[in-house]
């Protein structure tokens, strides 16, 4: 199933010529894969919250975790600890085995999919997105969602730049949105 970690042995010859690396341990790697959703009002609902962690674990097919509120922000009608979102980080085979179902299977569901923005790095080798629902992924069931919800999804690299980022994820078949 893990088809992803075999590409990446057999484009690290390539990935070293276009960044120009000569080293062979300075080649990006994916690190670990986040996926994070804010509650909103639904943090005061405890049902909605383990709704929303329950669809997370299903999706990601690891354990999700219930964040807590570090600090209190009025404007927001949050007090220091009190629930705020759910999030799941993910490593190793379970992050290759999400990153393999985002590419083939959810990105293509998402309705007038042209690929995925470009602008989403942060200039130290991590590619943020975000998505409007968790429809998409095949694994939700309709008749168990209480509330759709979005999701932000933060694919970290080993890169020190977009530019090797960006190359190690469209040689994996990341799709991103052509330029234009």
């Amino acid at each position: 199933m893990y088809q992803l970690k075999s590409i990446y042995e057999s484009i690290k010859p390539e990935l070293s010529k276009e960044l120009e690396l000569k080293n062979p341990m300075l080649l990006p790697k994916l690190e670990k894969i986040v996926i994070s959703v804010g509650a909103g009002e639904g943090a005061k609902d405890q049902k909605l919250l383990q709704n929303i962690a329950d669809t997370i674990t299903q999706i990601a097919g690891q354990k999700a975790v219930i964040t807590v509120a570090k600090k209190s922000v009025a404007g927001f009608k949050i007090r220091e600890g009190m629930n705020s979102g759910v999030k799941v980080t993910l490593r190793g085979n379970q992050m290759y085995n999400f990153l393999e179902k985002m590419i083939a299977v959810a990105g293509p569901r998402i309705k007038d999919f042209r690929g995925f923005p470009r602008n989403g790095f942060d200039g130290r080798g991590a590619y943020n997105f975000g998505l409007t629902e968790q429809l998409i992924f095949p694994e939700v069931n309709y008749d168990d969602i209480v509330k759709i919800h979005g999701m932000n999804i933060t694919i970290v690299t080993s890169a020190k730049s977009d530019k090797g980022a960006f190359a190690l994820l469209s040689k994996l078949g990341f799709p991103f949105a052509k330029k234009g």
